[in-house]
């Protein structure tokens, strides 16, 4: 089964707004194991977008619309819709009690111009959208089975997960052919040294399709399997996942698309193991990726933010002898730091940075992307320094973050 996703919005077509919802829809489509082949992008122009709609509807199995579901006259989609289908419009009543019931709940007036989201195209079927005002809609098109949902993205995610994706997965029932495609995600090495290592993997597996994708600091390995059989094409993943485990090395941090702040907290949970986390240059984002993760309380205890020398000895007990010495971007430093977060609330561990994200602040000793971690178990406290060369403030504090949780991994794995 082929897919298609069709973003329709003069601000995504004209590139004044990032279109996100279309990488949230192809994610969820391929995780689902649906093929997607094509991204459109249309604007507001009636005429064009009747265009696309029958385009599509003669060469895929499937489409995911976004966008164009509001009250204003130039959202289009439903009458395109309508028209790319050889049928009218109609007041569609489930739609309109939809929206009638969003709006009591919240103890909001009826608009007229709300009503105008109630007029789907005739025999279409109504998506309802709890937390928002535009229902979607499913139509059958020439071949193609398009849903058409709104673009607001917490709408559009909440109504992709609850109502298309289900459908999508009843609708391979019979399907003869499936696909599998399974995310590597690797943190330490850059996409062309890791493409080297890996040089002999189409060979090897001729039968899996693989591609690489900077999700800066880290990389992801997708890994695209076809077939009629599922059980020889699961066996056909693990052995490439194997084997690429086997020449990344502990590189590898997930094998099944979990963010590096997620396999952290993994780890912690499973040996009953709590973490205090004192931050400088990095000015809170590891607690922010940490409690980004649901459930994180369980192991997450404390963060203390000690962004000049006072607040480091006062919170954290760093000597001002260390400090005077070494200075705030120095391993003792970190590891003082990283001791006093742990004892700050007796967590299992502690884990700190310090350093110079720039774009100033760099010495020929210390130059920007400098970064000292420290990390304190419950037997020894250590710390190292980093170089990075980034060329942007946010890049260095990305990575000196997931640095720090990666150091934090393999210590939680023995590695």
């Amino acid at each position: 089964m082929f897919a298609e996703i069709l973003t329709i919005g003069d601000e995504i077509r004209s590139g004044a707004c990032v279109d996100s919802n279309s990488a949230c829809i192809a994610q969820k489509l391929e995780a689902a194991g649906i093929e997607v082949v094509r991204h459109n992008c249309v604007g507001e122009d009636g005429t064009v977008i009747v265009s696309v709609l029958k385009e599509i509807g003669h060469r895929s199995d499937l489409a995911v619309v976004t966008g164009g579901l509001g009250p204003r006259d130039n959202d289009l989609t439903a009458g395109a819709a309508a028209k790319a289908a050889g049928v009218d419009t109609v007041l569609h009543q489930k739609a309109l009690e939809s929206i009638k019931k969003y709006l009591i709940i919240r103890q909001r007036p009826f608009l007229q111009s709300y009503k105008k989201q109630a007029i789907l195209p005739d025999g279409a079927e109504c998506l309802s959208n709890s937390i928002g005002t535009a229902p979607g809609f499913g139509l059958q098109i020439a071949q193609c089975e398009f849903f058409f949902l709104p673009d607001v993205p917490v709408e559009m995610q909440q109504m992709l997960a609850d109502q298309i994706i289900p459908r999508v997965v009843s609708m391979q029932k019979g399907n003869v052919g499936i696909h599998l495609v399974k995310t590597i995600s690797v943190f330490g090495l850059t996409e062309s040294t890791a493409g080297k290592r890996l040089i002999e993997f189409k060979p090897l597996f001729p039968q899996i399709k693989i591609g690489f994708r900077t999700k800066f600091p880290e990389i992801q390995l997708k890994l695209y399997a076809d077939g009629t059989d599922i059980n020889r094409i699961s066996d056909y993943l693990r052995e490439a996942t194997e084997w690429i485990g086997r020449r990344l090395g502990d590189t590898v941090f997930s094998d099944n698309g979990e963010p590096m702040e997620q396999v952290v907290g993994n780890h912690l949970r499973r040996k009953n193991a709590t973490l205090a986390v004192a931050e400088s240059c990095t000015g809170g984002l590891i607690a922010d990726l940490l409690t980004d993760v649901p459930g994180s309380s369980d192991y997450f205890l404390f963060s203390a933010v000690t962004y000049n020398n006072q607040s480091k000895m006062t919170i954290l007990d760093v000597a001002a002898e260390t400090l005077d010495n070494h200075g705030a971007v120095a391993e003792q430093t970190a590891k003082e730091m990283a001791l006093g977060a742990k004892h700050a609330c007796g967590a299992t561990y502690g884990l700190a940075t310090s350093g110079i994200a720039g774009p100033g602040g760099g010495t020929d000793d210390k130059p920007v992307g400098t970064v000292c971690i420290g990390l304190a178990t419950p037997f020894s406290a250590a710390a190292h320094r980093f170089n990075f060369t980034n060329p942007s403030r946010r890049m260095n504090k990305q990575i000196f973050a997931v640095t720090a949780l990666d150091i934090l991994r393999k210590e939680l794995l023995n590695l």
